[in-house]
């Protein structure tokens, strides 16, 4: 979870107060308060400064309730007139005196939050601007006689050319399992890393923390340490619109979703030597369903992967297998959930005899359950039932197989990299 600053400043009404002593008039960016003119005043460029050299003083032309001008020198960024500014280009800040109110409004009247320094020398908004977007700004400062002046800048900020995208795999109002990770692709190579991962940030109803790693540069992985708790609930605030993610180049996308960790903690553990896989559900047994996973030429893949699709049923051909033909199988297969992107599956298997299962691999690769013949199987066969019984984001473990580690960017497989890597 990003932590929040909090600044020592008075929000009253949306603006930003700084206690001060008071006294005399006012002078503007634009122009000099009432009484003689000030020598040395100057309204800064754009008029987006305001300021004053030694003025007139009581007695020194005769005019002794003239208005002293303020010793204060606002700047405001951008400058009045700016089009095109970026989002994060807006600061106050002041010389010879301490703002004491800061005022931000967008084109449709809303206030712009933000907070003064500690020392009262600078004003910064809560988060960046919006793009596309007309702003107002008013600045107060008092110097050390309290007296005051107000500068003013009106500027535009600009319209991104080009945005990425920023796809996830949260359906909001969707129930997971406990091995659920936010996955987002961008559709493009991301720099500034650092300024997405700000701008997407988790609530959680139990407290659970999160943290973010980049599987190359086009997508972000988001977990806990372990396992998420059952009947968690969790928000995810995406702010990404007014992020410039690469130069030139927007996030596009601000919006909130939603979803909740199931009551159970389903966790299914392969064994491929015994051709068994053991569902436990918080830790107690619920059933060993006899299995066929990879053969010794197309082992299955060892670790701990996530069902990221409960796909029914799907074609697989052998295309899609390293070292064979196109065309040496191509089957309708039932009951298939998807655990790895280069295409590791649990699946129902209605081409091979019973006793296949719990005794033999045979498969190219995926861990296959008993099924009934036709394209969709059955509905009261082992395949089935555990197609039922499960969840995306459900874990299963694959121990003993003659394969390789499934990597932690293959599927949704980081919980094969060790937190302090992540």
């Amino acid at each position: 979870m990003r932590s929040i600053r909090v600044g020592a400043a008075l929000a009253v009404g949306g603006t930003l107060l700084l206690v001060t002593a008071c006294g005399g008039g006012s002078t503007s960016s634009k122009t000099v308060g009432a009484g003689a003119p000030a020598a040395g005043a100057s309204a800064g460029a754009g008029g987006a400064s305001a300021g004053a050299s030694a003025g007139a003083s009581a007695g020194s032309s005769g005019s002794s309730g003239a208005t002293p001008a303020s010793a204060a020198v606002v700047d405001i960024e951008p400058k009045d007139g700016t089009q095109n500014a970026a989002p994060d280009a807006l600061k106050v800040d002041v010389s010879s005196g301490k703002l004491s109110q800061v005022t931000v409004t967008d084109k449709s009247g809303q206030t712009v939050q933000g907070s003064i320094s500690a020392d009262g020398t600078s004003w910064v908004p809560a988060t960046g601007l919006s793009v596309a977007d007309s702003y107002q700004v008013k600045a107060q400062a008092t110097d050390a006689k309290g007296v005051t002046t107000t500068a003013t800048s009106s500027f535009s900020t600009l319209t991104p050319a080009k945005t990425s995208r920023s796809q996830d795999n949260v359906v909001t109002g969707s129930t997971y399992g406990v091995g659920m990770i936010v996955s987002f692709n961008f559709g493009m190579p991301i720099q500034n890393k650092q300024a997405v991962d700000n701008a997407i940030t988790f609530e959680t109803s139990d407290g659970t923390q999160v943290k973010g790693h980049w599987m190359g540069n086009n997508r972000l992985d988001i977990r806990p340490q372990n396992f998420w708790n059952p009947n968690t609930q969790v928000k995810v605030h995406i702010r990404l619109k007014n992020v410039e993610v690469s130069p030139g180049v927007y996030g596009g996308s601000d919006r909130d979703e939603s979803f909740t960790i199931s009551n159970r903690a389903q966790i299914s553990t392969v064994d491929a030597a015994a051709h068994t896989m053991t569902v436990q559900d918080n830790g107690q047994t619920i059933e060993t369903i006899p299995i066929s996973s990879g053969s010794d030429e197309h082992p299955t893949y060892n670790g701990t992967m996530v069902i990221e699709d409960k796909e029914g049923t799907t074609r697989m051909t052998s295309a899609s297998v390293p070292g064979l033909a196109p065309g040496e199988y191509d089957l309708m297969v039932p009951h298939a959930m998807r655990l790895t992107d280069s295409g590791t599956y649990v699946h129902g298997n209605n081409w091979s005899s019973a006793g296949t299962f719990g005794t033999a691999n045979v498969s190219h690769g995926c861990v296959g359950l008993q099924d009934a013949p036709g394209n969709a199987g059955g509905t009261d066969t082992p395949a089935a039932k555990f197609y039922a019984a499960s969840l995306v984001g459900d874990v299963v473990k694959v121990v003993n197989s003659k394969g390789a580690q499934v990597t932690p960017d293959n599927g949704l497989s980081g919980w094969n990299m060790p937190w302090s890597t992540w």
